[in-house]
C-alpha cells in the first residue's frame, strides 16, 4: 500500500474539479428503488443496469500486498460480473513501475475500450496513462493520482484530510466534557502524502476542542508487525491518555494486540479504512475499538460502473451533464456501534 511519492498517494488528491460523493452517483449505476433488505457492496449493479453495448475493461492495479489492495481487486472483479455487457482484463498487478507500465501497455495494444488503473506510482505511470488517452482509450483514475490531469479522463479515491478530519471530530465528540483530555496519533508511513493529510486533518479537528492536547504521535508501517511495536512503544511513553486514533485497521489489529497484552482499557481507539476485523471488534463491544473512519475499497466497483458508462458514452445517474464528472471523492464516513451492521458487507479482510 505505500505510494512512493507524495504526489502519488494511494488516496489521492483532487484537481480543483467539484468533488461528489460517491454514495450518490455512479454512472447510470444506482438503483433508485428502496430495497426490503440492506444489499451486500457488490450484490446490486447500478441503475442503468440494462445490458448495452459491449465493453472491454482494462485494469491494472498494484500488488495486493496489503488487506486495503486486496480487496480493491476483490471489489472490481465482483462488479465487473453483474454486468454482462462487461469483460474484464485484469492483469496480475506489481509495484515495479515497470513492470505495471508493461501490463497497462499491453492492455492497450489489445485496444481495450477503457483503462482503470491504480498505479504503484501515480508520477511514474503518468506517461503510460497520456498514452492511452492519446490512444483514444478513457483512463479512470483509481486513488492514486496521476501528476497530470491529461493523463485520466476521470479520478475517484478516498478523502485523506477527511479521514483525519472525522477521525478528530469523533474523538472531540466523546471527550468535549473531560477537562485536559489526552489523545495519542498512531500514524502510517511518514514520507507518504496521504499520512501527512490525515494528521492535518486530525490536528484541525482537535483545534476545536481546546480541552484537548495531542501528547503523542508514532509513525507505523502499514502492517500487523509495525502496528504492534510501535503501538507497544506508545503504551511504555504515555502512562494515561484518552484516545487513540490509528490510520490504518491492518495495523490497528497489531496495535490492538499490544493494547491487550499491556492490560489496557483506559482509554477508547478510532480505526482507519474499514477492515471486516475492525467492524467485527466495534460490533462485539470488548475492546477499546469504539469506531473507525472509511476509505472503501468500494471505490474499484465503482470505477468499474464509472468505465462501463465511459465505455457506452453514457452519464452519470442522479446528474443532468451529459457525461461523467471528471473527479469523485469518496466521503469518510465514521462507523460505530449505531450503523456497523449498514456497512458490515463492506468490511475487507
Amino acid at each position: 500500500m505505500p505510494e512512493p511519492t507524495s504526489f502519488t498517494s494511494r488516496r489521492g488528491l483532487l484537481f480543483g474539479t467539484a468533488a461528489v460523493s460517491a454514495g450518490v452517483l455512479l454512472t447510470g449505476c444506482t438503483s433508485n428503488e428502496p430495497s426490503e433488505k440492506e444489499p451486500a457492496a457488490n450484490d446490486q449493479p447500478a441503475a442503468d443496469d440494462k445490458p448495452g453495448k459491449q465493453v472491454t475493461i482494462g485494469f491494472a492495479g498494484p500488488q495486493a500486498d496489503h488487506g486495503w489492495l486486496n480487496a480493491i481487486n476483490d471489489n472490481a472483479k465482483e462488479r465487473a460480473k453483474k454486468y454482462s455487457d462487461v469483460t474484464l482484463e485484469i492483469t496480475e498487478g506489481s509495484n515495479d513501475t515497470a513492470a505495471q507500465i508493461g501490463q497497462i501497455e499491453t492492455l492497450i495494444n489489445k485496444k481495450v475500450d477503457v483503462l482503470v488503473v491504480l498505479p504503484a506510482d501515480g508520477k511514474a505511470l503518468t506517461q503510460v496513462g497520456l498514452k492511452a488517452m492519446r490512444a483514444g482509450i478513457p483512463v479512470v483514475n483509481l486513488d492514486r493520482i496521476f501528476n497530470s490531469p491529461q493523463a485520466y479522463r476521470c479520478w475517484i479515491g478516498g478523502d485523506n484530510y477527511g479521514m483525519g478530519l472525522n477521525a478528530g471530530t469523533y474523538i472531540g465528540e466523546q471527550l468535549k466534557d473531560k477537562p485536559d483530555a489526552r489523545v495519542i496519533e498512531l500514524a502510517g508511513i511518514d514520507n507518504l502524502e496521504l499520512t501527512r493529510q490525515r494528521t492535518q486533518g486530525f490536528d484541525d479537528a482537535l483545534k476545536n476542542y481546546p480541552n484537548i492536547k495531542k501528547v503523542a504521535r508514532q509513525a507505523a508501517e502499514f502492517t500487523v508487525e509495525s502496528g504492534q511495536a510501535k503501538m507497544a512503544q506508545l503504551l511504555q511513553a504515555q502512562s494515561k491518555f484518552d484516545a487513540l486514533w490509528n490510520h490504518d485497521d491492518d495495523q490497528g489489529v497489531g496495535a490492538l494486540r499490544a493494547i491487550e497484552q499491556a492490560g489496557r482499557d483506559d482509554f477508547l481507539m478510532v480505526g482507519g479504512a474499514g477492515a471486516l476485523s475492525a467492524f467485527q471488534a466495534i460490533e462485539a463491544d470488548n475492546s477499546v475499538l469504539k469506531a473507525t473512519v472509511l476509505y472503501p475499497p468500494t471505490m474499484a466497483a465503482s470505477a468499474i460502473d464509472l468505465a462501463r458508462a465511459l465505455g457506452q458514452g453514457k452519464g452519470a445517474s442522479g446528474l443532468a451533464e451529459f457525461e461523467i464528472p471528471a473527479s469523485l471523492t469518496l466521503y469518510s464516513a465514521v462507523v460505530d456501534k449505531e450503523n456497523v451492521k449498514q456497512y458490515m458487507p463492506t468490511g475487507f479482510k
